[in-house]
């Protein structure tokens, strides 16, 4: 029963970290752009459109662009567990002092979070020149 208690009071000690919140909004706004990206998606369903379950109107897209932007989003995802990872490095490279590997890590970081922020503007600006 001890157990228990000693991992709670190591979760609130984790909570206390700025380390630990950073990387909740982090996700949080990976999160956001995830949600905002399948919003837009959901409208383009043949499916939802027949049974007037959508909002919007959206033009069918082709098997092509269907394969592109799930694809996309593949990318977005990898691009995104590779910013947390690289995020979670340099907090680790930080404690260790390993000031070098903590600046590729920052720099990294850094490439990953644009790249999935890249790839997700891009879907919205496709779903809101292609929805209506």
């Amino acid at each position: 029963m001890k157990w228990i208690i000693d991992d709670i009071k190591r979760g609130w000690a984790q909570l206390q970290r700025w380390q630990t919140w950073l990387t909740i909004f982090l996700i949080a706004g990976f999160a956001w752009l995830a949600y905002l990206v399948a919003s837009y998606a959901f409208r383009t369903d043949s499916v939802l459109s027949y049974l007037h379950l959508t909002r919007g109107n959206c033009r069918t897209m082709s098997n092509q662009l269907i394969i592109a932007m799930f694809t996309g989003m593949i990318f977005f995802m990898l691009t995104v567990v590779l910013t947390i990872g690289e995020v979670q490095r340099y907090f680790q490279s930080q404690q260790r002092n390993a000031w070098r590997e903590a600046g590729l890590a920052r720099k990294w970081g850094v490439f990953w979070g644009l790249c999935a922020i890249a790839i997700a503007i891009a879907a919205l600006v496709f779903f809101k020149t292609n929805c209506y």
